[in-house]
């Protein structure tokens, strides 16, 4: 574990495989770039952990540790997307060499969807797994439940696995009910950015559960708006979009809960990336 003074932040990171892992992600005989994954809400990078060896086998991969998440101590300023992809953008400028691809998961893709928006030139691709582009897109139970996420919860939720995981790992574990309501008014926040979406070129693979925490109708706008499913791409490929080479991806028997573990979403971003 390494740790990363950023914006008044030690971010810990963990890098996984080498810079010269054997990867030809282009087929131009460089290594392919380095990949970034960001986790999901009172996660940490270890969730990734059943996916390293496939992801590990040609480049390097680096795993990190949000604010207030897993190994990363909480600091004096409230959660939000866009501080936090300020900590990723000083990131990918110390590890070099960029750009970099990464993958970001539910709250982790929220980071993630900022990141490339902020910091364009860092981004080479893009996967966003379980994550929309406007706050309205959830469910209005889902955005309920968020709304109950408070220091009181947080005692509640001791007994929970995700509480044993962070113990074992979080420097303060007394921070504990900071981070839920810290994360509870992150997750409650109204955001609209299908504006700046629309203006993302990095090639992004959207990664949905057919049984997500948002429409399928809200998935396939976010689609549009990358340039995708805007008409059939014919037999030669003339009808892919030209601006945004982006994927959709919606895989069946999966909820919002386990689709990071899913073999099918393994194999869709080994072959996006």
């Amino acid at each position: 574990m390494t740790y990363a003074d950023v914006n008044g932040l030690s971010l810990a990171y963990q890098e996984h495989g080498s810079v010269g892992a054997a990867g030809d992600s282009d087929g131009d005989g460089a290594a392919a770039p380095t990949l970034i994954l960001l986790h999901g809400g009172l996660g940490s990078g270890d969730t990734f952990e059943p996916l390293l060896p496939e992801l590990t086998k040609a480049r390097r991969v680096v795993t990190v540790d949000l604010q207030a998440h897993g190994r990363t101590a909480d600091v004096d300023r409230p959660l939000r997307f866009e501080s936090m992809a300020d900590d990723i953008g000083a990131l990918i400028a110390r590890l070099g060499p960029g750009p970099v691809d990464v993958l970001g998961y539910s709250l982790g893709g929220g980071v993630a969807l900022r990141t490339v928006i902020q910091y364009p030139a860092l981004v080479r691709r893009l996967v966003l797994v379980s994550t929309p582009c406007r706050y309205d897109a959830f469910f209005p139970e889902v955005a309920a439940a968020t709304g109950q996420m408070t220091a009181e919860l947080a005692e509640m939720m001791k007994q929970a696995p995700i509480y044993q995981a962070y113990a074992q790992l979080a420097p303060r574990v007394e921070d504990w009910p900071v981070l839920v309501a810290k994360t509870g008014a992150l997750v409650s926040s109204e955001y609209d950015w299908t504006a700046e979406a629309a203006a993302i070129t990095a090639p992004t693979l959207l990664a949905y559960a057919d049984a997500d925490s948002f429409s399928p109708a809200s998935m396939v706008e976010f689609y549009g708006l990358l340039g995708g499913g805007q008409r059939d791409a014919g037999w030669e490929g003339s009808g892919l979009p030209p601006r945004s080479p982006s994927q959709l991806a919606i895989l069946p028997g999966t909820s919002h809960y386990d689709i990071i573990l899913s073999p099918a979403l393994l194999a869709a971003v080994v072959a996006f990336l």
